[in-house]
């Protein structure tokens, strides 16, 4: 399933725990921090190394701004990627002009549309699966109503998502990986654990295995750069904690 040198096992920095602490984001290449939500370089890049190799495809259902894509380009591994919001799309095809390594396709889809979904994928198999949805309507990235980040309802967000994972897990291979990156939200007053929820309802849903369940922090997070004295101050006056961490599930598909 990759094409890592066991011999030379000791070198490797591949993280096989299952808590990442990433002190801060890669920024080097193409990699920016302008886009509300996207992930941190690193994720992708340590889980395309562990679950692909060199002319895999990678399969991203919620792209943004094409973190996912830029490693696949570092790390010679083709791409497939979707995303709804329209000027993100336009922003990571101009940072793509000049690319000459690997094969990759940029689609401007509802990824719970299983007919455009399937018009764009046509038939083509991917050997390696990531999901980043929105956190239900934390954060809303386009104004369009079928965006997940419109959703506020718990279980309607669950059913489209599962949609969407549905759509995209009929073109992975059987017994290859994929992984859904998603934290929880904070809504009237108590914690929506929304990774557990997800992670259940693919469970549920799918002939799937659980392989992983890994904590990576948000050290770092820009919306609480220099401020992390006002955040504590806050969290102490009332009855929270602070999230700093989200959860990555890797899965194995068996179907």
């Amino acid at each position: 399933m990759n094409d890592l040198d066991l011999q030379n096992w000791k070198e490797l920095d591949i993280n096989v725990d299952s808590l990442w602490l990433i002190n801060e984001r890669d920024k080097s290449g193409k990699h920016s921090n302008l886009y509300h939500g996207n992930f941190i370089p690193q994720i992708p890049n340590q889980l395309i190394r562990r679950y692909t190799k060199e002319n895999d495809t990678v399969l991203d259902l919620f792209m943004g701004s094409g973190t996912t894509l830029f490693e696949c380009e570092n790390l010679n591994r083709n791409f497939i990627g979707f995303d709804i919001n329209k000027e993100i799309i336009n922003f990571v095809n101009a940072k793509m002009q000049d690319f000459d390594k690997i094969n990759f396709a940029i689609n401007e889809c509802d990824v719970t549309d299983k007919e455009k979904f399937d018009l764009a994928m046509n038939n083509q198999k991917v050997q390696f699966l990531i999901a980043h949805p929105p956190y239900l309507d934390i954060v809303k990235f386009t104004d369009l109503q079928e965006d997940l980040s419109h959703i506020s309802d718990l279980k309607i967000f669950l059913d489209k998502f599962t949609q969407a994972m549905e759509n995209g897990l009929q073109y992975l291979e059987k017994n290859r990986y994929f992984a859904v990156v998603i934290g929880d939200v904070y809504k009237k007053s108590e914690v929506i654990p929304l990774g557990f929820y997800a992670m259940y309802a693919l469970k549920k849903k799918f002939k799937i295995k659980l392989k992983g369940t890994i904590v990576k922090n948000i050290e770092g997070n820009r919306g609480k750069i220099g401020a992390s004295g006002i955040w504590k101050y806050r969290a102490l006056k009332s009855d929270y904690y602070l999230f700093k961490h989200e959860y990555i599930f890797v899965f194995k598909k068996e179907f």
